[in-house]
């Protein structure tokens, strides 16, 4: 049993060592790294689009047109977005401070009867915190694209990658598999393609969950006839680009605002809808949308986008639940647990011993 353990060991700190080699290398490289990873996003959006379009036109034109219409797309949606910000944005931060004065109100005269000072100290802890988060966030992002030779230098990589990795995608695939070993070659290959498939599912889905998600918050404050229903929906349509947690706590802004302009019964609804929401988007949704593209538990999901937070802010925590997984679907084929991907792939069927036959025909 020791030696067992032992062996488990060891092999698992080499993995560690060697993941955390390539975080190493990653990291020297950043910009361009997150500038490819970023291209692959672009390509599982406008893929689909281009294998369209190229039964009608010549595949390179099929490319171009389906990112200037994904470009299109992207410019109009996000237009729409900033557009309902910009002109709502004074009304919903003067709701929200209103909003958060009601709370701070409560708090004071409510069951909790905490004093001014107590206030002072939470809001001043918290603002501090948030003050250090935003400079650090601000200073790691300038330090990384904030030079303009770097940030010609990933947008570069990103154009280029992006229209390679959909006009020569598999091609560049197979000139990688062939530097693996021949015997472990097919292996790799399945494990790029459940890679692939789980980040392609991952991006167009929570496009589609982002938009449904949104669509139903403005459809609940209106029918609430909360204000500003229009900007609250765009912040939910943001959030929501991070899984499970993303949406729900946008949507408790529609409640601080809700409780500022409307009172405590439309406030309380509305944390309703926050619940009615989150469920729609982690139980409907996300099963229905994705499939198998995330199948993580929501535990793992929200210890995973903290984690990325954490450890590589606002950027981590949009990529880090399909980064992970991406690797989860990987380990789980490597590990045999993978029930349509059997491994090894060329493993010859189960066949019953000559006792067993035996017994069969007698």
């Amino acid at each position: 049993m020791l030696q067992t353990l032992a062996g488990i060991t060891w092999r698992i700190l080499i993995l560690a060592f060697a993941a955390y080699l390539l975080v190493w290398a990653i990291f020297q490289i950043g910009p361009v790294a997150l500038a490819l990873f970023l291209a692959l996003f672009v390509t599982a959006l406008a893929g689909p689009i281009a294998r369209v379009l190229g039964r009608f036109l010549p595949k390179t034109l099929a490319v171009v047109v389906s990112l200037l219409l994904l470009t299109v797309a992207a410019f109009v949606l996000l237009g729409q977005v900033i557009r309902s910000i910009v002109a709502e944005g004074p009304a919903l931060a003067e709701a929200v401070t209103a909003g958060i004065g009601q709370i701070d109100d409560w708090l004071q005269t409510g069951p909790l009867k905490l004093t001014g000072d107590q206030l002072t100290q939470v809001q001043s802890e918290v603002s501090t915190w948030l003050s250090d988060s935003g400079k650090t966030l601000a200073a790691g992002i300038a330090s990384d694209v904030g030079a303009i030779g770097t940030l010609i230098t990933a947008g570069s990589v990103f154009l280029f990658g992006t229209i390679f990795f959909m006009t020569s995608g598999p091609a560049i695939w197979q000139w990688v598999v062939s530097w693996v070993p021949e015997r472990a070659r097919e292996s790799f290959d399945v494990c790029g393609d459940l890679a692939w498939g789980t980040l392609a599912g991952y991006t167009r889905g929570m496009v589609v969950v982002a938009l449904c998600d949104a669509i139903l918050v403005l459809i609940g404050l209106t029918i609430l006839q909360v204000p500003l229903a229009p900007a609250l929906a765009a912040v939910v349509f943001m959030g929501a680009f991070i899984p499970v947690i993303g949406a729900p706590i946008a949507t408790l802004m529609a409640a601080v605002v809700a409780l500022a302009t409307k009172g405590l019964t439309t406030a309380v609804l509305v944390v309703a809808l926050t619940i009615i929401v989150g469920s729609f988007d982690g139980d409907v949704m996300q099963p229905l949308v994705m499939g198998k593209a995330v199948s993580l538990h929501p535990l793992a999901i929200v210890s995973i986008i903290a984690s990325g937070a954490l450890t590589f802010g606002v950027i981590g925590a949009l990529i880090a639940v399909p980064v992970v997984s991406s690797v989860y679907v990987v380990a789980k084929y490597l590990a045999g647990k993978d029930e349509e991907h059997p491994y090894p792939p060329n493993a010859p069927p189960d066949t019953p011993d000559m006792d067993t036959k035996e017994a069969v025909i007698a």
